[in-house]
């Protein structure tokens, strides 16, 4: 079973949601349900790989060990740096280890979903050092973890949030309305990935990209296909993502929206401000700011400006290794960076966009330009640069 994507997906959730609906109608708790529907998913999800679900199982377990040994040093006031740091490489290690083997084609440690959970694994494990976290009950731990509808598609939930929903049991008309929203967020979901995606990729031509009449021919089907990539990564991955979010809203769980139309924006921050929206918040809480107060205290740069353009340039790397540590995904995250400090370098130093960012011909001349600029990341994301150089250089 593939999630949001197979027919006997939807046919099991379906099943699953109207038990759920029926506890949220008659006011009683969905938590035990939303559990043992995560079960029975997760279950299908691995059942066809008894790898995959040993290691799922190897990675829960160490990251559950790793969190709880962290919180019961913190409540004790030892706050032993030494078990959060072990326990946060522990955590990390079964990413880093499938992310280098996939480099290899060996996929060690693999199962769907790797990226999403490890990523929550460690909010949860900073923000124990953080003392933003103070006690946390196993259940619900393994509950936010192992949460069926975010596992495979983010949205990126935080703990602290997810719990939140966890303690308040919404009244008979907040969860219908909790429902129907649900519901809409599926059908919606699933045009979005099973359509309109579906249109963008069926004229998406790669590979008769340089088999053309002419040069100029040849170019305009690049562009095109650049085009079509960007609005298939985007119906492709809002649609998994906005089936995610109405799948949690039918098990009582807010989940967050991971897009909020992204090619509307006017610069590259605030593009990352609409686009893969947990990933991007994820990163500049765990990454970006840590960064920037690591370099402040130890007065690494000159200014605020140079910490901060440095600091872009590794949040994005990193999110270039997250995706995959490949030529593409690196350039990818490196260009991000490299396009997000240029960004802040120039509306902090320019007295040209100060003068003029609030003008309309401004802010539509910025808007085509960051939308030219973020369609060559997606060449660079999808290898079709890549490929085009190859071609060339081999005639």
């Amino acid at each position: 079973m593939t999630f949001y994507t197979s027919a006997s997906f939807f046919i099991l959730l379906a099943a699953l949601i109207v038990p759920a609906a029926a506890f949220g109608v008659w006011g009683r708790g969905l938590k035990c349900w939303g559990m043992a529907a995560s079960a029975i998913m997760l279950a299908f999800l691995y059942s066809s790989s008894a790898v995959q679900a040993a290691a799922f199982g190897l990675f829960v377990a160490i990251a559950t060990a790793g969190a709880f040994a962290t919180l019961a040093s913190w409540k004790r006031g030892a706050k032993s740096m030494a078990v959060y740091r072990i326990s946060l490489a522990c955590t990390l290690a079964p990413l880093v280890i499938y992310k280098v083997s996939a480099v290899f084609d060996q996929n060690l440690l693999a199962f769907a979903g790797i990226s999403y959970v490890t990523f929550k694994a460690v909010q949860v494990l900073i923000e124990i050092r953080d003392g933003l976290i103070d006690d946390m009950r196993v259940r619900d731990y393994l509950y936010f973890l192992t949460f069926f509808a975010t596992i495979t598609s983010g949205s990126i939930d935080r703990s602290r949030r997810f719990m939140d929903d966890l303690k308040h049991q919404p009244s008979r008309s907040d969860y219908l309305e909790l429902l129907s929203r649900g519901l809409l967020l599926l059908l919606v979901g699933a045009a979005f990935q099973l359509v309109f995606a579906s249109i963008a990729l069926h004229y998406y031509a790669p590979d008769r990209s340089l088999v053309v009449p002419s040069i100029a021919y040849g170019v305009a089907r690049q562009i095109a296909n650049a085009y079509l990539y960007a609005l298939y990564l985007f119906f492709d991955f809002a649609g998994y993502s906005l089936m995610a979010m109405g799948a949690s809203y039918c098990f009582g769980i807010v989940t967050p929206r991971n897009f909020q139309a992204p090619f509307a924006a006017v610069d590259m921050k605030d593009f990352w401000n609409r686009w893969h929206i947990t990933l991007s918040t994820w990163l500049r809480d765990f990454v970006f700011m840590r960064f920037v107060r690591w370099a402040t205290r130890r007065r690494v740069f000159s200014s605020r400006l140079s910490c901060a353009c440095t600091a872009y340039v590794v949040d994005m790397a990193i999110m270039g290794a997250w995706h995959g540590l490949t030529p593409d995904y690196l350039a990818y995250g490196l260009y991000h960076g490299g396009l997000l400090a240029a960004t802040e370098a120039y509306q902090k130093r320019s007295s040209f966009h100060k003068r003029h960012k609030q003008a309309r011909w401004y802010r539509v001349l910025s808007w085509f330009v960051t939308m030219q600029l973020v369609i060559f990341g997606f060449a660079l994301f999808s290898g079709q640069l890549r490929t085009i150089v190859e071609r060339i250089i081999n005639g």
